[in-house]
This record gives structure tokens, sequence and C-alpha cells, in this order.
């Protein structure tokens, strides 16, 4: 029985011959059909297009070309109060008091530090009492002389006594002038022994508290001038002398507008930043703080024939030029045409370019990558670029 199967499952294997008969019968099914595809191709001739491509509908601009270019050039400088001061005691000696914090505004003249004067005040007490002891010495001496006068008159002494006693007596007044000033000397230390605000303002800096030891000339307190604020700017030297001194010019902060005055400039250009500072009082304190950043723009005209645009018309081309697309009418239709141009300024979203465009002509303004040289378009007109600026002034 085992013979029996074993017969029947080699009649069932696949033998070369059918395999190669299999491939056979494929390749001519394979020929019958491309034989047919191209019978049938060559019955109805080459697929060519019948009917012209639709035009590209595109957002244009005119040209409006402008004589000449005005920028705004902008300059930035730095708000700061015309007087800082920054204070010390001219001696030494053991602070007793700090009347003021940092933030604190303060008066002129009100009182901020004072060291410990009590010893001073005791070499103020000696020294007066060295006045009063000259005093009565000088008076002493006038008495003198006066005597020793009458007694020359009648006789009873020689002049030389007269001398001597007029000689103590300019020695007595001598001596009082010495103990005056060393009184006065005194009263000076004791009232460089307190720190007076010299101006109104505010404490922006403490360096010591009470009780320390304050050294000749350290500093202890910092002042700076609340009311009177200053912009200092660096200009181009060929811009800083079309400014007038006098005139109220605006600059810009953070918080706004900010007016001042142009009170001077130095008129010597810094070797480094190639500028000439020039300085402004700020009209209103409230409106800017010490350490703020301003700027100002200042007008420059530059004569340039040339034409503004949006950056999203240019593409970027060769040797520093880039491409511009017009559309240019050829009788019923239009078609986009390349054109070089040079960009003169941007501000980020125009350009102020020249080249060979004419008034009239018609800038494609958006969808460049969809454009090829001589490519069908359908213009519609969109805002004209010259509303887009007035009087041809840009940003700096």
């Amino acid at each position: 029985m085992s013979t029996h199967r074993s017969a029947a499952l080699r009649e069932k294997k696949p033998t070369f011959a059918k395999g190669m008969v299999f491939i056979a019968l494929i390749g001519i099914i394979i020929a019958v059909l491309t034989l047919a595809a191209l019978t049938r191709r060559s019955a109805e001739g080459p697929l060519v297009p019948t009917k012209a491509p639709d035009a590209l509908s595109v957002s244009v601009q005119d040209v409006q070309l402008s004589s000449r270019l005005i920028l705004d050039e902008a300059f930035s400088g730095i708000v700061v109060a015309r007087r800082t001061s920054r204070l010390g005691f001219s001696a030494s000696g053991r602070i007793s008091t700090i009347a003021v914090d940092v933030g604190d505004r303060v008066k002129v003249g009100q009182q901020l530090a004072r060291l410990d004067t009590r010893d001073l005040q005791a070499n103020l007490q000696a020294a007066q009492a060295n006045i009063a002891e000259a005093e009565a010495n000088y008076k002493l001496a006038e008495a003198t002389v006066a005597r020793q006068r009458t007694l020359f008159e009648r006789g009873h002494v020689a002049q030389q006594r007269v001398d001597e006693a007029e000689a103590q007596a300019s020695a007595a007044i001598a001596r009082i002038e010495a103990a005056k000033a060393q009184a006065e000397t005194i009263r000076v230390t004791i009232d460089l022994s307190a720190i007076r605000a010299p101006f109104d303002g505010v404490i922006t800096n403490r360096m010591s508290d009470e009780g320390a030891i304050a050294m000749p000339g350290a500093l202890l307190l910092e002042l700076v001038e609340a009311q009177k604020l200053e912009a200092r700017i660096g200009l181009p030297a060929n811009v800083a002398e079309r400014l007038t001194i006098g005139e109220t010019y605006t600059l810009v902060s953070v918080r706004g507008e900010v007016p001042a005055v142009l009170r001077s400039m130095t008129g010597i250009i810094d070797q480094s930043l190639r500028t000439v500072t020039t300085l402004f009082d700020v009209g209103d304190v409230e409106a800017v703080n010490a350490g703020a950043v301003v700027r100002i723009a200042l007008p420059r005209e530059i004569d340039e024939r040339g034409v503004w645009v949006p950056i999203s018309s240019l593409s970027e081309s060769s040797r520093g030029l880039w491409s511009i697309y017009i559309a240019e009418n050829e009788g019923a239709t239009w078609t986009a045409q390349p054109r070089l141009v040079e960009i003169v300024h941007t501000d980020g979203v125009r350009a102020f370019v020249r080249g060979t465009l004419q008034d009239g002509e018609k800038v494609i303004i958006a969808g460049l990558s969809r454009l090829v040289p001589g490519q069908l378009v359908r213009p519609g007109l969109a805002a004209p670029i010259s509303q887009n600026v007035s009087d041809d002034r840009a940003g700096g």
C-alpha cells in the first residue's frame, strides 16, 4: 500500500518541462497585449494638447517711480541724571547716624549721615576757653600799656618799658586770633562730620551702617539728581551738524515719546565710535527713567531714482541682484517677464529698488514660486505701491 502512495506523489510533482511551457505561455500573452497597444496608438496618432493652458491669476501693483528716498535713521543713547554725587566723610570717625536708605528722596541741605563728634565738641570747648584766656591777657596787656605810658610821660620809666608793654599787647591780640582760628577749624570739622544733600535727588547706593568706622573719602552714599535728566546720544558728525541747539526733538523709549531740548554737543569726534556726543535735556522726567535707552529718528535724503515694492515680489538672483516679475501685456494676453533690480534700502516689509522698471508697469507681488518666464497670467490690481509709503519715507 505504501508503494502505491509513493507512486501517486511522484506523479503530482511539477516537472521541468511543464514549467517551461508555463513561462512560454506568459511571454506570448504579454507580447500579444503589447502589440495590441502599439497598434492602437499608431492608429490614433501622438497625444498633443489641443487647448491652451489657463492663465495664472496674480496680484499686481502699478509702478510709480520716485526721484528721491528719505530715510528716518535711528540713533540710540542713554538717559542719565545731570548730576550724580558719591558722598563720603572728609575725616575718619565712627558713624553715629545714617538717616536715609536706598530709594529715599531727599531735599537739598537735608542731613543724610553724621559722625560721632563728642571729642570734637570737647576740643571746641577747650578752644573757646583759650579764646577767653587770650582776651583776658589782652585786657591786662592793654592796661599795662596805659600805665607805662603815664609813667613815661612823668619821666619815671624809659621808652623801652612802653615798647615792651605794647609788644605784649600785640602778642595778646595774636593769641586771641590763633585761638579763634583753632576754634573755627574745629567747627568746620564738626560741620564736615555731617553729610548733607547737595541737591534734590534719590539715594541709589548705601555702603555702610551705623557704628562702622568711616575712612576719609570712602564712599558712603550715592545721590542721583532725579528732577534733571539728560540723554546722551552719539551721532555721526554730518548728522549732528544738521541739529539746532535749543530746539526740541522727540526721543522714543520703551514707555513712549520723550520731548527733549538739545542743550549742547561736544563737537569732537570720538576716535573709537566715530560719533559726536549730543546732550538733550529731558522735558518730562516722569516719562523716562535714568538708565533707560532712548532713540532719535532723523531724516536723511538720498537722491536715488527707484520704486517701493513689497519684499514678497523679490527673488534672489546672482551677483547681488534680485529678480522681479512684471505682468507684460502682449495683445489679448498677459505674460510674466523677469527684470533685474538692485535693492537700495529695505525696512523688512518693503524694499526701495532701482533698475529698468518704468512708470505704469505692473509688478507681480506674490506667488513667484509658481512663475516661469513667459507664463500666461491674469493680473488683478492690488493697492498702489505709493499708498504704502508717504513722501517716500522709510524707517532707518
